[in-house]
């Protein structure tokens, strides 16, 4: 993997220019038909999600979505969610469960928007409800850490039973600017927190906390995208067809134990 310090890691996973999830919907997938709407309060541009074909086989797939240009990247609130857009995703969760299609998750987010307005229509609940009704789907569901994976508003789109990080993706409880302001009350020892923090994808692999680590080409999948998006191909492929041999009461079963397991103390050797 690319040595690049923790830090460096962060900037690469940030830089405005890399793949995002229109990229790689156009990449991987085909026949995209977009769905929009919570059917309960509004539409939310920053999570995009729709029934795709992958290999021929039907599929949805959800993102979120920061944008490129400063007019798309507002217009999609710098890809932080609000509660409509966490049910939106949900919506359509249920409706993979449905119709037995498997679900895909591309997540890129510094977090939840956390806005008063946010709070005030249930930004908490909905993220808690993907949260829960996510462990209980039975369909596969395979998430990909793409960019920035902060917070619970990444996490609502990551209990899966496969998650997967790209080498230059980071995956954190928060940003590593927030975590410095609250441990030192100094944001801009946020360098020093990312080396603490242990968000990048060589860490959270090591950790169990992911999966797979994809590839990405020297300097960042912005720089060879067709590349990146080969080697994610290869890898999504591998893991839905090992998860499509799994019966369906097996999968919720083996991604609640998955998740409880994280952070318990190593079995020690007989």
């Amino acid at each position: 993997m690319n040595q690049l310090t923790a830090a460096e890691r962060v900037s690469v996973a940030r830089h405005p220019q890399r793949p995002n999830i229109t990229d790689y919907i156009g990449a991987l997938f085909t026949d995209f038909f977009e769905q929009k709407g919570d059917r309960l309060c509004r539409e939310d541009p920053a999570i995009l999600g729709g029934v795709a074909l992958y290999h021929g086989r039907p599929v949805t797939v959800i993102g979120t979505r920061k944008g490129k240009t400063a007019e798309e990247s507002i217009r999609c609130n710098f890809g932080m969610p609000g509660p409509e857009g966490y049910r939106k995703a949900l919506r359509l969760m249920k409706q993979a469960e449905k119709f037995r299609r498997p679900v895909f998750t591309f997540i890129d987010t510094s977090g939840a928007y956390p806005g008063l307005e946010a709070e005030a229509r249930g930004q908490g609940e909905a993220i808690a409800r993907n949260l829960m009704e996510m462990s209980r789907l039975t369909v596969p569901i395979l998430a990909v850490i793409t960019g920035e994976g902060n917070s619970g508003g990444a996490l609502a789109l990551a209990v899966a039973d496969r998650v997967l990080m790209l080498e230059n993706s980071v995956y954190a409880i928060l940003s590593p600017e927030g975590f410095a302001s609250i441990l030192w009350r100094d944001a801009g020892r946020h360098r020093e927190a990312c080396e603490i923090m242990k968000l990048t994808a060589p860490d959270l692999l090591a950790l169990g906390v992911v999966d797979d680590v994809i590839p990405e080409p020297e300097g960042g999948a912005h720089l060879a995208p067709e590349a990146a998006f080969r080697e994610l191909d290869r890898a999504l492929g591998r893991h839905l067809a090992a998860l499509l041999k799994e019966s369906v009461g097996s999968l919720p079963i083996s991604r609640y134990q998955k998740f409880r397991k994280m952070g318990g103390a190593p079995k020690e050797e007989p």
